[in-house]
């Protein structure tokens, strides 16, 4: 609500309004913690970007379930000029000065502008501005404009990059954006490649069996809609800027905002070319250099959104995020899920592939260890010697059940659930039994989803009480942490266990989805159960926000 009040106000031709509305949306958006538990503690106007207006608005969202001023915007907007925005490289500046100067008030009105030649001429609307903007006419609609789950967005993406690798010859093929960072949630999509035969790939791209539209496509660029909705932009950038691109185009807005301003205090231009001292190109192949040209370190990705990573990085103290490829046990594999596909081998060739050394199998409570001893000697009985994947057996018990184990086979991992109705923590967890080394949670944890009843920072009181490690899966939006509740969860003292959550053996490639939400939380290998040991204890600490 908060953003499409800035977009309102842009269109209004507000100079400073919109972007204190935006830097406030982007705070909210990364609270680790429900916003009406920050309001009950009258203390909203310590989230950065929220002053006395926004924070008034936001009180009368959470007492009314809407804002009246942004109401108000809307009846003083045409509708028409908000379908607008939805067409590519347009913005409410854009679209305000078609307002203005054509007194364009939709897209009836712009396709007819088009049609008789009156953009051209107009500061900005070269030719290949107004083929896109009449590809995009054609193709409004198709586009819904929703963002999607990270693992949905990174499953496309994934399939995407692996025809065009297939069909043409690229040097390079990286997807930017939010995607790259990992953010929870996936608007569309960016890809930047590099290659010598650019036409080539965009006629592989363009084959893709689910494109919906084109909505333009130039010597360098490509957009299209793929089913269900999703605009992709595919770029093929020469080798020397490659590095300066994804910088540019990963984002995200407000650390590339202070990458520029620290540029200009050097002398220097940073741009999606590359680097500048006057018009001599002194940085771009990588990203490395970049950062380099500015004397910087390297950023992961997942944490540029200055939120404290280039202070941390002044001051030399950048923490060590978790290694993308460090997380080598999977402690949370639904027995159920192994009984609906594939054998004993598929899963552990599908282990080995993710790089796996152990595997959690979680057993539902009730079954037999008579049946959990079969499991296992199946599993050591199923080949596979050379690479070796130790199976570790947990089960699932009630979230504060009291009452021993239904079977004294040694369970290595207890799962606590919610089921049966438990809707908050426990006072106390009672149990897992004194045998068991890890706890792990399955509970559905994400502050983004988390309702009044179900506060995010009660669990993570629970997780430090009782030992208990709170999942980091690849859908936040259903089963795990997202990187706010990740970030309160590692300033409390809690644990981390990063799980894939797989309903199928090839599900656990998405560890590393999972491994992303985690670093985007600033997750360090210190604050993980890893290994075949927990880590030793340590005093909780405070990321920088």
């Amino acid at each position: 609500m908060l953003d499409e009040i800035a977009d309102l106000l842009d269109l209004q031709g507000e100079r400073f309004k919109p972007n204190a509305y935006r830097r406030a949306a982007r705070s909210l958006e990364a609270l680790g913690e429900e916003v009406a538990a920050v309001s009950a503690r009258h203390e909203l106007d310590q989230i950065p970007g929220v002053g006395a207006a926004i924070s008034a608005k936001i009180e009368e969202f959470l007492t009314t379930g809407q804002i009246e001023y942004l109401d108000k915007l809307r009846r003083d907007v045409p509708p028409g000029l908000r379908e607008l925005l939805q067409l590519p490289g347009v913005g409410p500046k854009t679209v305000r000065m078609l307002h203005l100067t054509l007194g364009i008030e939709g897209p009836q009105e712009l396709a007819a502008a088009i049609e008789a030649g009156k953009l051209k001429g107009l500061a900005g609307f070269k030719d290949r501005k107004i083929e896109l903007l009449r590809g995009g006419l054609a193709a409004l609609g198709t586009s819904d404009g929703q963002r999607r789950p990270l693992l949905e967005a990174w499953e496309l993406a994934e399939r995407l990059v692996a025809r065009i690798r297939a069909g043409a010859p690229v040097d390079q093929i990286v997807v930017a954006g939010s995607l790259r960072r990992r953010r929870e949630s996936v608007g569309d999509l960016d890809i930047l490649a590099t290659s010598a035969a650019p036409a080539q790939v965009f006629r592989v791209f363009a084959a893709f069996p689910d494109i919906e539209a084109v909505r333009g496509q130039g010597e360098t660029k490509m957009t299209v809609v793929i089913a269900p909705g999703i605009q992709v932009d595919l770029r093929v950038v020469p080798p020397e800027s490659f590095g300066a691109a994804l910088q540019y185009f990963t984002g995200s807005k407000d650390h590339n905002v202070r990458i520029r301003s620290l540029a200009r205090d050097l002398g220097l231009k940073v741009n999606e070319y590359g680097v500048y001292r006057g018009d001599a190109l002194i940085a771009g192949r990588t990203e490395e250099d970049v950062y380099a040209a500015l004397h910087l370190p390297f950023f992961p990705p997942e944490i540029r959104e200055n939120r404290g990573e280039i202070e941390a990085a002044e001051a030399g103290q950048l923490p060590p995020l978790v290694p993308a490829a460090a997380v080598l046990s999977d402690l949370h594999v639904d027995f159920r899920a192994v009984e609906s596909w594939g054998n004993l081998g598929e899963w552990k060739a599908s282990a080995v592939a993710a790089g796996l050394k152990e595997l959690g199998i979680i057993w539902p409570e009730g079954k037999s260890g008579s049946e959990a001893r079969a499991l296992r000697t199946q599993w050591d009985d199923n080949g596979m010697e050379r690479a070796p994947i130790r199976l570790r057996l947990g089960i699932e018990r009630v979230a504060g059940a009291a009452g021993a184990l239904s079977d004294p086979f040694d369970f290595g991992i207890s799962v606590p659930t919610r089921r049966g109705g438990v809707a908050t923590p426990p006072k106390a967890m009672v149990g897992p039994p004194s045998v068991t080394p890890w706890t792990v949670s399955g509970l559905r944890t994400s502050s983004s989803t988390a309702g009044a009843a179900d506060p995010i920072e009660a669990w993570i009181r629970w997780a430090v009480a009782t030992g208990t490690a709170l999942e980091v899966t690849p859908s936040p939006e259903r089963d795990g942490l997202d990187s706010g509740a990740v970030r309160a969860a590692i300033a409390a003292g809690a644990r981390l266990a990063i799980t894939s959550r797989p309903e199928r053996p090839e599900d656990l490639r998405h560890l590393g989805v999972a491994t992303g939400i985690a670093r985007r939380g600033w997750a360090t290998p210190s604050d993980l159960l890893s290994g075949s040991l927990p880590p030793a204890p340590r005093a909780p600490r405070r990321p920088r926000n």
